[in-house]
């Protein structure tokens, strides 16, 4: 780690975000267990974190909040403020550019960090500019992080993940000289990048540890997985060559909305109010970022969790378009196709294979500079007085959702 030619990199994790960001809003709740959950009445009531008094009850990320009061009857239940934990994030984001330039945002509440360059600046080793990072979002945000330090993205990740969330300190340094010692031995389910269902295709393999996975011979791998196989290999090895790269997420790839419905929908007009409203928040969100796709996806999930049903299917249009009318139009033939006519929990609508909406094809029977300046229109009515300043009537029915998702952000009240 030492040596002139690896990079320093941190994965920097905050430890129970939204727990704690509302713990430094409410210091009344510092010494109760506390958990931010959903809304129960309306069937999105899980957790969604829980702070460490939480945890030592037994409670658990994604249970259900009724199991988690039984666990722990006098836990603090506290709906999220989505909002609120993006500025924080955002705030963390500008602490940790005090120390680097190079910092890429890996989720709401990670963030690689690359300090190869400036460590020399804020301390004499890695962990003294760890700890000093530990202290700067503490003090600004009562938030507490932890530290994976390694000379790859992968390592600091896995150095986060198994070691720095158990230390005392919340930091850990991972390197390619103690990884036989620490990483080799874990079980392989521990691995960043191996879920539920390829860790059981590798324990059919007869492997059972990330050292295993590492002596693996590696053809084999690519045999079974083709190139995923050897990023498998790679990551056990705890090779990674990606840069920390602050740009990673300003070019989109698709742009969907993703609905979990209050209640079972059970017939095709409810659902299609739902498609509808969807497909007019994902053309939009086109239009806010200057895009528009030619494929549209249509994915749903049936209410039955015992014997699970759904579907994902895409359909290419005939040419690029952030228009509500064609979007909707392919979405519904999607799902009227796909639909088996199960009671549904959670529909979701994508446009993707986006490019820039300054070029289009001119259609004789369609005026579609006053579709777009229409379109504009009404983005900018919205932008200023709020997303349910005009709506379509049929989301006043009882199926309509356009004024409970206006008061939410990915899915969470503000």
């Amino acid at each position: 780690m030492e040596s002139g030619n690896e990079r320093i990199i941190f994965l920097v994790d905050m430890q129970s975000f939204y727990a704690s960001v509302e713990k430094a809003a409410h210091p009344e709740f510092r010494d109760k267990p506390l958990i931010v959950a959903g809304d129960p009445a309306r069937r999105s009531g899980i957790v969604l974190a829980a702070c460490p008094i939480a945890k030592k009850y037994g409670v658990t990320t994604a249970e259900r909040v009724g199991e988690a009061v039984r666990k722990c009857p006098e836990v603090v239940v506290i709906r999220p403020h989505m909002q609120e934990y993006i500025n924080v994030s955002l705030q963390i984001s500008a602490i940790l550019e005090r120390f680097s330039d190079l910092v890429e945002p890996y989720s709401i509440d990670e963030q690689f960090v690359d300090v190869t360059g400036t460590m020399a600046l804020f301390g004499k080793d890695p962990v003294e500019v760890a700890l000093r990072i530990q202290a700067a979002i503490g003090r600004e945000t009562g938030v507490y992080a932890r530290v994976g330090i390694g000379p790859n993205k992968v390592l600091a990740k896995m150095a986060c993940d198994n070691f720095a969330k158990k230390n005392q300190n919340g930091i850990f340094t991972l390197t390619h000289d103690n990884k036989r010692e620490y990483l080799w031995p874990l079980g392989i389910d521990k691995m960043f990048g191996v879920g539920s269902r390829l860790n059981r295709h590798l324990r059919r393999l007869g492997i059972h540890t990330i050292g295993q996975l590492a002596a693996y011979p590696l053809e084999r791998l690519r045999q079974i997985w083709g190139v995923n196989g050897h990023v498998l290999w790679m990551t056990a090895n705890g090779y990674d060559y990606s840069p920390v790269t602050p740009t990673t997420y300003d070019t989109q790839k698709g742009i969907g909305h993703h609905m979990t419905l209050p209640r079972d929908y059970r017939t095709a007009e409810e659902i299609r109010v739902v498609l509808m409203e969807l497909s007019e928040e994902v053309c939009r969100r086109a239009r806010f970022k200057g895009l528009m796709g030619e494929t549209v996806s249509v994915g749903c999930r049936g209410a039955d969790f015992d014997r699970p049903t759904g579907f994902h299917r895409q359909m290419k249009l005939d040419g690029p378009t952030n228009h509500m009318p064609h979007i909707f139009a392919a979405a519904e033939q999607l799902f009227a196709r796909h639909w088996d006519g199960e009671p549904v929990r959670s529909v979701g609508v994508s446009l993707t294979q986006l490019r820039p909406d300054g070029e289009y094809q001119l259609d004789l029977f369609h005026d579609r500079e006053r579709e777009r300046k229409l379109d504009y229109a009404v983005d900018t009515i919205k932008e200023r007085y709020g997303a349910a300043a005009i709506i379509r009537a049929s989301s006043l029915t009882a199926a309509g959702q356009a004024y409970e998702r206006a008061r939410k952000i990915g899915g969470h009240y503000k």
